[in-house]
């Protein structure tokens, strides 16, 4: 057995198996245990090597198990470091890392991951992802790494090394037409959430803001809605100039009339008193809605309305501004409705919907859409 000394530590390379194991001498714990590093390989300059590299990462506090993979580094950032993140971003991360990541480089070692190794992976997924798709990637990756960094876990970031390709033009969001807005209204009618669906068509509110919309935020009499919250982080909206009051058309307030009244009839049977202040939206049993829920639902009305089913319930508000837009609405109009700070961020984001435009919202709407007989 040679014993050598590397740095201020004493090791030994000895036979073992068909190569070689270096042991780093580390002394004592507090137990009287003795505390070793261990590397292994074919010769005796390959084990050397490694055990200088783990002089080099001892002495730099890395203290990376030797099997700790990008799988274990994933999982810990999503456990540890994403406090105070909407649960719905956390799911979206944790569903890109197990369908996206994980099965491609998860089992690789952290420390043996290479910007070179990253970027052909980065390149191979390019060929099927859309850009935005491996942005996220990307991004889910290099803060994972640097999550690990802090906690002495590795040491250098491979993801800050590399580009982001190039990916393949994602799916660009759509907006109905107006008798296909009629056809999906009415294959509503039967749906669980056809509420829903009418008032983010008829109102252009946000996904996150319908669903935490309140019956104390309706005012059924002025026909309006007050859009304070939204499903997030801190039930906040997602500007200050999306808080705002909208006036519902005469066909949405119809529906938010009906589903009230059946609600109050619910709460008269359970024995519940006083002012309703629950979710106007919710499932039949009661539960929050939540993205997934609804847009399984709302798939299954597009489907139904003849339509497909690959629609997103967030093209219900694109689908309103390209209405409106159709109907000769100014966008500084637009742009106040839909809770946008600037025309410039409702041209950006909606710019295939925006025809030139002048009016109120509820008031084209009410030209639109009829209420339904009785």
């Amino acid at each position: 057995m040679a014993t050598i000394h590397i740095g201020k530590y004493q090791a030994s390379i000895y036979p073992e198996g068909k190569g070689y194991t270096g042991a780093l001498s580390l002394g004592f714990d507090a137990q009287r245990k003795r505390q070793r590093v261990k590397r292994k390989g074919r010769t005796k300059a390959e084990v050397k090597a490694k055990l200088i590299e783990a002089v080099d990462e001892l002495d730099a506090g890395i203290t990376t198990e030797q099997d700790y993979t990008v799988e274990d580094c994933i999982n810990d950032w999503l456990e540890k470091g994403l406090k105070g993140r909407d649960q719905g971003t956390i799911a979206n991360y944790r569903s890109m890392a197990i369908h996206h990541i994980i099965p491609q480089i998860g089992k690789i070692k952290i420390k043996k991951l290479t910007a070179d190794e990253l970027d052909d992976w980065l390149d191979g997924r390019a060929e099927i992802l859309a850009t935005r798709s491996l942005r996220l990637i990307h991004q889910i990756i290099q803060r994972a790494i640097r999550h690990a960094q802090r906690r002495d876990k590795v040491k250098r970031n491979v993801a800050d090394l590399v580009d982001i390709p190039e990916g393949q033009e994602g799916r660009p969001s759509k907006a109905l037409n107006l008798e296909q807005a009629k056809t999906v209204i009415h294959a509503a009618l039967s749906s669980p959430i056809m509420a829903y669906v009418i008032i983010c068509l008829l109102c252009g509110i946000r996904t996150e803001e319908a669903r935490a919309l309140l019956w104390t935020e309706v005012d059924l009499k002025e026909r309006t809605v007050a859009v304070y919250r939204a499903v997030r982080v801190k039930g906040e909206t997602k500007t200050k100039k999306s808080r705002r009051v909208l006036k519902v058309s005469k066909l949405g307030i119809q529906v938010l009339k009906e589903l009230h009244k059946a609600r109050a009839a619910e709460r008269l049977a359970s024995g519940e008193r006083g002012v309703d202040n629950t979710h106007v939206f919710r499932r039949e049993d009661g539960r929050p809605l939540d993205r997934w829920y609804v847009r399984r639902e709302f798939q299954k009305i597009t489907k139904a309305a003849g339509i497909g089913d690959d629609w997103c319930p967030r093209e219900l508000r694109h689908s309103f501004v390209s209405l409106l837009s159709a109907h000769k609405v100014a966008i500084e109009e637009i742009a106040r409705l839909v809770g946008h700070s600037s025309t410039h961020v409702t041209e950006t984001v909606y710019r295939q919907e925006i025809r030139p435009a002048l009016t109120d919202g509820a008031v084209v709407m009410d030209k639109i859409f009829k209420p339904r007989a009785g």
